[in-house]
């Protein structure tokens, strides 16, 4: 895919939380445990689950239900079972929107998952979003570099920052790239588990809101980067809400902020990252928004993801 679209010439502005359109999200058809993402996702779990796909594809549709039942307005596409693609309900990894109607395709570790650029995909986008420019990454596949959307990379869209924590997953040149393409200030960082392993993701371990922050700081062990990117998120104006290693191995830094058509904010997360939160950390959250929270125990096991990972947000 090329960037073959027309660029926007169209004034900048500071997006918000309010500015978010739309989520797009691909309902699953062929989910399964993938064992090619399965080398540097520590979060998957390579174990049986009678009828994976049937179970996956009932908690996506809940998932869904609660968003709408909100007044979030959410865009669902059908993945197509050939090629089959079993981590599709993940798409923030290959693609992202952003303001002026741009769309950025991103280069991807595994390549099964990069089966997932579909153009029937693409063209049901397209009929929907008024899209001015695609800026396609994916040509760093050829040099075995990767940068896998707001998977490797958390965005404070507001204030104009990216966070990436270097992985396998996330490289500093490509993004470094996707900064100066979109015009975001870049802090990098390093970051592991419990076990020292590098975490491959960084919306593993953090999420970033308007007013507020959910972050790992216990799993960025240089005492310089962690200072970093605490000075940076307060400066921005946001509270730290710090969860500890063992409440990020239960997906509680994977959660996205988002707004519904009357401009209410909610704090989307899985079930799972909700009931390991304590009273204090829930009483913060909803000082700032409510909470949605969703059964994903199937997608969240065999996947390695959660619900972060399964919305694209459209501006």
């Amino acid at each position: 895919m090329t960037d073959d679209l027309n660029i926007s010439t169209e004034d900048s502005f500071e997006p918000s939380a309010s500015s978010l359109k739309s989520i797009l999200m691909i309902e699953p058809t062929s989910f399964g445990f993938n064992n090619e993402t399965a080398s540097n996702n520590y979060f998957q779990q390579n174990i049986l689950i009678e009828q994976a796909q049937e179970k996956a594809l009932g908690e996506f549709n809940q998932f869904v239900e609660k968003l709408k039942s909100n007044g979030i307005e959410v865009f669902v596409i059908k993945d197509d079972m050939n090629p089959q693609t079993p981590d599709a309900v993940f798409p923030n990894n290959w693609i992202s929107f952003h303001e002026e109607g741009k769309l950025v395709l991103y280069p991807m570790f595994a390549p099964n998952r990069r089966a997932e650029r579909k153009q029937s995909v693409m063209d049901e986008v397209g009929k929907i979003f008024d899209l001015k420019e695609t800026i396609d990454l994916t040509y760093f596949e050829d040099k075995n570099v990767f940068l896998e959307g707001t998977g490797s990379m958390v965005l404070d869209r507001m204030h104009k920052i990216a966070y990436a924590c270097l992985s396998d997953r996330t490289d500093k040149e490509v993004f470094e790239v996707f900064c100066l393409k979109l015009g975001y200030e870049s802090k990098i960082f390093h970051a592991v588990d419990g076990d020292g392993k590098p975490i491959y993701h960084t919306n593993v371990l953090m999420c970033v809101a308007d007013r507020f922050a959910v972050v790992c700081l216990r799993a960025i062990k240089d005492f310089d980067e962690q200072e970093m990117l605490i000075n940076s998120l307060e400066e921005s104006g946001k509270e730290i809400i710090e969860i500890s290693l063992d409440q990020m191995n239960h997906f509680c830094g994977n959660m996205l902020q988002v707004s519904n058509s009357a401009g209410e904010l909610f704090l989307v997360m899985s079930s799972q990252a909700y009931e390991n939160l304590t009273a204090d950390q829930i009483q913060t959250i909803q000082f700032y928004n409510k909470i949605i929270n969703s059964p994903l125990e199937t997608i969240e096991t065999i996947g390695g993801g959660s619900a972060r990972c399964m919305m694209s947000e459209v501006y």
